[in-house]
């Protein structure tokens, strides 16, 4: 299970930092700007021309106002192939940011997320969050979504925090949402293309409710926020004017940016960053016994599990771990794995052992890698980290 005890919100100017922390240790961190194309925010794009992709199939670059052209596919799962030209304009959501090297990834099935509910005005099914463990009180959420549907084809999905909310307020939250979406519509009719229709609220409040079961202080340097999140946080909330010098989360990121991490066992971990995916080496340091061996990778396993989300690695990731390749002397390894990844909310999913005898993962890319928000290709050696001799 992941955990956090605390977590610290930083802005300055139009730039904002979230540090999720647990014992003191940095978890999770996330960089943003707040005028800029997040995840979630619903914008009236422009089509700017559109592109051929593989098998017959094609998709638009789309202007949505943000330093990069994003892309959306033309065929997109329950909805009709759309068929734009050049210059016409489409609302849209961003369902991934921009990376170094590409602009945001949109989609047409727009989905409000509220603290209860999530909204989904393409849809046509309800979706139970199976993190709910009370059947009663999953099938009483059910009944009472399906009763207050509206006439009109929607879908809804039920989150994990309805399942301690009363009734009424998720009831009450249905009606909010759809009108945070008739809103998008109606500014749709009015706006010129590119123009900003509705952005996700502060990421801060998502880590809130994530976490809650553990959560304790949450630290802010806005006076302002710092009244919004007393609204919903029962903890501790402090001000203070500069969190990450007093927690020393530069240094802890400049850590979380080596490329090789030493293990208490005397081990080490080396993690390289590449186009295609991320590869992930154990390295033994001579520790060759079999007990030696076991334990250093489970010990690795976990500290992998760690730097997965603190570095927001995603896409493929693959792992070779010491000593055997055998399943029968990796499976415990792996159910450390799965289970230190277990609640990722980034859906992180353990494929298990391949032919080559490397442990393969697959995790949802959301945001750009901690490598990628603070660093740039080096000109000269192209990304090789090598030079001429």
């Amino acid at each position: 299970m992941i955990k956090a005890d605390t977590i610290i919100y930083e802005k300055s100017g139009i730039d904002a930092c979230l540090a999720v922390l647990n014992n003191g240790k940095l978890r999770e961190f996330e960089l943003f700007n707040e005028n800029g194309a997040s995840e979630g925010n619903v914008y009236l794009g422009r089509i700017l021309k559109k592109v051929s992709l593989a098998d017959d199939k094609y998709g638009f670059m789309v202007n949505i106002g943000d330093n990069k052209d994003a892309f959306m596919n033309a065929q997109e799962k329950g909805l009709l192939e759309v068929n734009m030209n050049e210059g016409q304009c489409v609302v849209v959501q961003v369902s991934k940011e921009q990376r170094s090297e590409k602009g945001a990834k949109l989609v047409r099935s727009i989905q409000i997320p509220g603290t209860y509910l999530v909204y989904r005005p393409f849809g046509s099914f309800i979706d139970i969050s199976t993190k709910i463990e009370d059947q009663e009180k999953s099938k009483e959420l059910y009944n009472a979504v399906q009763k207050n549907i509206s006439t009109q084809q929607e879908g809804w999905v039920v989150r994990t925090a309805a399942a301690s909310a009363n009734i009424n307020d998720v009831i009450e939250e249905m009606q909010v949402l759809r009108e945070i979406y008739e809103n998008i519509r109606i500014k749709a009719r009015s706006a010129n293309a590119p123009a900003l229709l509705y952005a996700k609220e502060n990421p801060l409040f998502d880590l809130i409710r994530r976490y809650n079961d553990t959560l304790t202080k949450v630290i802010v340097n806005d006076h302002n926020l710092e009244e919004k999140v007393k609204t919903i946080f029962s903890g501790e909330v402090i001000y203070n004017s500069d969190p990450s010098e007093e927690y020393g989360i530069q240094d802890m990121l400049q850590d979380a940016m080596q490329k090789t991490i030493h293990l208490p066992s005397g081990g080490q971990i080396h993690i390289e960053e590449t186009r295609a995916f991320v590869a992930i080496d154990v390295d033994s340091a001579g520790n060759i016994a079999r007990g030696q061996t076991d334990n250093l990778n489970k010990e690795a396993a976990l500290e992998i599990a760690n730097q997965i989300i603190l570095r927001n690695l995603s896409g493929k990731i693959i792992i070779d771990f010491a000593g055997s390749n055998e399943y029968r002397f990796m499976r415990n390894v792996i159910d450390t794995l799965e289970e230190a990844l277990a609640g990722d909310n980034q859906g992180a999913r353990v494929l298990g052992l391949s032919k080559a005898g490397n442990v393969e993962i697959l995790r949802r890319r959301k945001h750009p890698t901690l490598l990628e928000q603070f660093s740039v290709e080096c000109p000269t050696c192209s990304g090789t980290g090598r030079v001429e001799p």
